[in-house]
């Protein structure tokens, strides 16, 4: 995709996914919403339980994907 930072953070997680998202060209992302907080969103997935990255706080779930987090604050996706 070109985008140094894109590159940076898939090489130092692991994706339990196998990069499926970065690999559709970001097309079928998961469902998130960045609520100002600095490294997580709200998850709105029917499943976030499902997810290795989604932490259950109260009735909400949260996603700590560095990559999901980082496309929602900085590309807006």
């Amino acid at each position: 995709m070109g985008d140094k930072k894109i590159d940076e953070i898939i090489g130092g997680m692991k994706c339990p996914k196998g990069f499926k998202c970065y690999i559709n060209g970001f097309k079928n992302l998961c469902k998130a919403e960045d609520i100002g907080k600095k490294n997580i969103l709200v998850c709105l997935d029917e499943n976030p339980e499902e997810c290795v990255f989604s932490m259950p706080i109260g009735s909400k779930n949260y996603c700590q994907c560095p990559l999901r987090v980082y496309l929602a604050k900085e590309l807006k996706k």
